[in-house]
């Protein structure tokens, strides 16, 4: 396993260079052809490549939900290689989560090995390939694989080296707002122009009001741009921003304010991009695999898991918006994901491998 990990790690696959990313299939497809003795479908959607391996003739009853973009740009292997010492993996991905991938491929080699194909009849494998850019073309994929599924297991990290398992995970939505003004010369005549940077200010300002804190709902402008020259009252500026609700109701009250923008200086304009990306993955929807997952620990062998909600989301948002089942966080133990400090402890490795193994065959077996 080990092995495969670093194969997948030493291939960079930033999400932002498709090429890269269908390298990295390719090569993830290869890998899985190797372990499992089966070739998945290589499915590109709109320029990104992704994986799919179904076993079996009817829909999918178990999904294993992967990804392998990354959020590292090329070159980051120079500095941090991949490395085992001291039982800490290290590497671009190894976290965020080329582990938890490699765990899927090595937990169905797993059943096969012990009962043969049929042991996996109703289980698909999914790896998209924009995770971590919003899954445009990923998220259709999944949910129309996971559509009639039993359950939907992700293979995202756990919540860090504590290994607890994702029992919720927040919404998210995303926008970019255009703040639209009148360019003129700041020395010569200011008072002509109306100023984008200044619509940007009070912009940015109600758009953080609208969090609210007892709801557990962030709303946070991030990026932001504007100007010209040093000289130029600025007509351009420009924002985004990041918004997290435990609710698809507070998800659709922030999106509703936030259309409901108006300009404060005469003369300014504003147009908003984007929207609600990720729906709630509500606790409901994990509770039963969870308490099942605890069952099998102890029936194995391996530590009982512990559960915790999070900020963060994954494609199990989406599984779980469509009603599955989804347990989420079931792939590496470590911290630092999108980090320098990025790593995966292996000693959690095979057992958690294992309990993946008996999660799948006891939700096939139904």
């Amino acid at each position: 396993m080990l092995a495969d990990i670093e194969r997948a790690i030493s291939l960079e696959t930033p999400s932002s260079d498709l090429d890269a990313v269908a390298r990295g299939a390719q090569d993830f497809a290869a890998l899985m052809a190797d372990r499992l003795g089966a070739t998945p479908e290589v499915l590109t959607v709109d320029g990104v490549t992704h994986l799919r391996l179904r076993f079996g003739q009817g829909p999918a009853k178990v999904v294993l939900v992967n990804h392998q973009d990354t959020v590292w740009p090329h070159g980051t292997l120079e500095r941090i290689p991949f490395s085992h010492e001291d039982g800490v993996v290290r590497g671009p991905g190894s976290f965020d989560m080329l582990t938890g991938a490699v765990m899927s491929v090595h937990a169905t080699a797993m059943l096969i090995d012990q009962a043969g194909p049929e042991a996996v009849d109703g289980l698909s494998i999914v790896v998209t390939g924009d995770e971590e850019v919003g899954s445009a073309t990923g998220a259709p994929l999944l949910r129309e694989e996971a559509a009639q599924a039993r359950a939907a297991f992700v293979m995202e990290a756990a919540a860090g080296e504590a290994g607890s398992l994702k029992l919720a995970r927040k919404g998210t939505s995303m926008y970019t707002i255009a703040l639209h003004g009148r360019a003129s010369h700041a020395g010569l005549d200011p008072e002509k122009g109306v100023n984008a940077g200044l619509e940007l200010s009070h912009q940015m300002l109600a758009v953080a009001a609208l969090a609210d804190p007892a709801q557990g709902t962030t709303v946070t402008p991030t990026v932001f741009s504007g100007g010209t020259t040093t000289n130029t009252v600025p007509a351009l500026a420009r924002f985004d921003i990041d918004v997290r609700a435990k609710t698809q109701e507070e998800l659709q009250r922030v999106d509703d304010a936030i259309r409901a923008l108006t300009p404060v200086l005469d003369g300014a304009t504003l147009g908003v991009q984007g929207g609600i990306n990720r729906p709630p993955m509500e606790r409901a929807m994990s509770e039963q695999l969870f308490a099942r997952a605890g069952e099998l620990a102890q029936a194995i062998g391996v530590a009982d898991p512990t559960g915790v909600e999070v900020g963060g989301a994954s494609d199990g948002n989406y599984t779980a918006g469509d009603g599955i089942p989804t347990l989420d966080g079931l792939g590496a133990v470590g911290d630092g994901a999108h980090a320098e400090h990025e790593h995966a402890l292996s000693a959690h490795i095979a057992p958690r491998t294992a309990l993946l193994a008996a999660l799948i065959a006891d939700q096939l077996q139904g």
